[in-house]
């Protein structure tokens, strides 16, 4: 990473992006704390301003194609960004369209997006060929494709495209994770950037077309407490004839957070067991098939809610004419079972642009065992502050133990694994204003219930990337008072995508920073001394994007979130704007003064908006209603949009008002 910034001057806004790739401070920690000063400093890499892009849409090929192109993308786009690249978001209004509309800058688009490797071959020195029977060795490539101004790819499609061979990866490392990224640790931290880390998957998993699944069992209502739990005979013998049956546990409610759980499996086939297991246990992981969109639980049960799923694969014996599948499940499941592989895995392209530019260093290691003391072993190779940049393996636990030892290892973490052309996006120039939102002054408060709604997810930079816009896009949008958590770190990784949401805020959008900062972590994991260094970075951030409200992260104990501590709410008002803080809570409704700023426990309910209602009145009968009650409500960016805010708001007669978070602590700051 380097360091830079540029102004304009007298206008209130600040303009970022387009001064070149250049040599920047000593350690990432100076460059942060330098901004403290009066003279705002850069954390993160600066591109040169695009002025004319070559495009393809790449949503049809296959991933390592992807890949083979977005490290292509990475070595043309660090000298100035040319390359850009349309992919298939799983929407229908694929963002990287309207961003690319959004540039107004000259393009030429590449039906064949291949092509274009011909086209820069010269700009190139070759092929790292990595190893397609060890999926880590594609990281090891991208790590050495940016360090030798390469691209990745494995030896057929180095010899279709002419490619001379740099470095062949092939019989290098066999099938241990922790040997393979010590080797490269070893043998390459001399030369990489140590202004960030990455993490990225080797391979994905993508679902195959066409695949006919047949429904087995559905929970029709809504259950969320269990009352259904029992042992269920599922007979998939309707699958039988072909080499498996794919057997997948689903959510049959999307939108409230309740799926499939399952304890315990038990398969028999013609009546003979031939398969028994615990979720989460070595007997488990032969029939796992795809287990990445789901959780592990408290109970040693496997779940998936919402959109999520996980797929078992039997292979019973031949002549087997009855398969049964016996579990011990709960909740709002929906089964189905196939007899067509679903998926099929292949290299993970997304963010390798980002990482070749920078010359950066890529792995993926799960945050417990062997992996996490490597990982644990990276972090403090690397200066404080230093980002990690990508996102971690075993999903929702993976996050919290990978984000707790980012926070006590002193690094950030940029939720960014499916940031797509962000070596275009940090080189785009856009207007982004330092003033923060005039506040809608409520002059007395009543005796009301005063509530604010608020969209999260803001810290991740691929959701405000894509998901984010296609809510932005949502006609009902501004109906109702909203907040919108965002990544300040857009400044510098995407300012095009902050000016966008910025300028064309209605009067009832609020953006405020996505937890806790200047990038997602837990704050009470930090050192101390390291921690006032990322608060000085996040005042710094904050100020040069107009936010003066956070929703942030605490600490765990006894598996629930805490109150921040006095000291770290006081280094919040120390060292950044803030007019309050909106943290994780697992208790009753909580508005507090701490560290001499109002702080509100995050609330939230699932389901629809008449749920949402109904879940708020049966916390406010326990209101006395003798003076104000605040809460901060949560909105699930991945199940609601500002229709459902809007329907909401519809529901709320009196006692309730809702506000915009600026409004909602100015008020609660003059009651505490």
């Amino acid at each position: 990473m380097v360091s830079r910034r540029a102004f304009l001057a007298g206008s209130g806004a600040v303009t970022v992006g387009g001064l070149g790739f250049i040599p920047g401070f000593a350690t990432t920690a100076q460059a942060a704390v330098s901004s403290t000063s009066g003279s705002p400093a850069r954390l993160l890499p600066v591109f040169n301003r695009p002025k004319h892009l070559d495009y393809g849409d790449v949503s049809k090929i296959g991933g390592a194609d992807q890949t083979l192109l977005t490290t292509l993308q990475g070595v043309v786009n660090r000298t100035e960004p040319e390359l850009y690249f349309i992919y298939d978001t799983g929407t229908q209004s694929i963002p990287d369209a309207k961003w690319l509309t959004d540039m107004r800058l000259p393009t030429k688009l590449y039906k064949n997006p291949l092509d274009l490797v011909a086209k820069y071959r010269n700009r190139i020195r070759g092929a790292i060929v990595h190893d397609p029977a060890v999926p880590d060795s594609l990281n090891v490539a991208t790590t050495l494709a940016g360090l030798e101004n390469a691209v990745v790819a494995d030896a057929d499609q180095a010899k279709a495209h002419g490619l001379r061979i740099v470095k062949d990866l092939r019989g290098m490392f066999d099938d241990d994770r922790v040997k393979t990224y010590r080797w490269q640790l070893d043998n390459l931290f001399p030369r990489v950037t140590k202004k960030l880390l990455a993490g990225l998957p080797p391979t994905q998993v993508v679902d195959v077309e066409g695949v006919v699944w047949q429904e087995i069992a559905r929970e029709t209502q809504q259950i969320r407490d269990s009352s259904n739990r029992g042992t269920y005979n599922l007979d998939v013998s309707a699958k039988l004839g072909k080499e498996a049956v794919y057997v997948r546990f689903a959510d049959s409610f999307t939108d409230d957070g309740w799926g499939a759980s399952v304890r315990h499996v038990v398969v028999t086939a013609n009546g003979a067991e031939f398969a028994r297991f615990e979720p989460g246990a070595p007997e488990e992981a032969p029939y796992l098939f795809d287990g990445s969109h789901s959780s592990i639980g408290g109970e040693a049960n496997r779940f998936a809610d919402g959109g999520n799923y996980w797929i078992y694969r039997f292979e019973p014996p031949a002549g087997t004419t009855s398969l049964v599948v016996t579990v011990e499940m709960w909740n709002q499941y929906l089964v189905s079972a196939t007899d067509t592989s679903p998926t099929r895995v292949e290299p993970f392209a997304y963010f390798r642009d980002y990482v070749v530019a920078t010359k950066a260093l890529v792995s993926w290691l799960p945050p417990g065992g062997a992996t996490g003391d490597l990982l644990i072993e990276h972090y403090a190779k690397w200066p404080t502050l230093a980002p990690y940049m990508g996102w971690f393996a075993n999903d929702v636990s993976g996050e919290w133990d990978g984000v707790d030892l980012a926070s006590k290892g002193g690094s950030p973490v940029i939720a960014a694994d499916f940031y797509m052309n962000g070596t275009v996006h940090a080189g785009f120039t856009a207007p982004i204003s330092e003033k923060p939102r005039p506040v809608r002054r409520i002059s007395k408060p009543k005796n009301k219930v005063y509530l604010t709604l608020t969209f999260g997810e803001g810290d991740n930079i691929q959701y405000c990337q894509r998901h984010l816009r296609d809510l932005w896009d949502d006609p009902k949008r501004g109906d109702a008072p909203a907040n919108w958590t965002i990544s300040p770190l857009l400044l510098e990784t995407g300012p095009g995508l902050f000016s966008h949401y910025q300028r064309t805020a209605t009067a009832n959008d609020l953006l405020v920073c996505g937890p806790s900062g200047a990038g997602y972590t837990y704050p009470g994991s930090w050192v101390p001394d390291e921690f006032t260094q990322y608060l000085k970075l996040t005042g710094s951030v904050l100020r040069r994007t107009g936010m003066d409200l956070v929703y942030s992260y605490s600490s765990r104990e006894n598996d629930k979130w805490v109150l921040l501590s006095e000291e770290i709410a006081h280094g919040f008002a120390t060292y950044t704007p803030l007019k309050g803080i909106m943290q994780t809570w697992d208790g009753d409704l909580l508005a507090v003064r701490q560290g001499g700023l109002p702080i509100v426990g995050q609330w939230g309910a699932p389901g629809n908006a008449t749920e949402y209602k109904a879940a708020l009145d049966a916390r406010v009968a326990q209101w006395d209603g003798a003076s104000p009650l605040f809460i901060s409500g949560g909105v699930n960016a991945w199940g609601w949009t500002p229709s459902d805010v809007a329907e909401l708001a519809g529901l709320l007669g009196d006692p309730y008002e809702l506000l915009l978070g600026n409004t909602f602590f100015d008020l609660l700051n003059r009651v505490l």
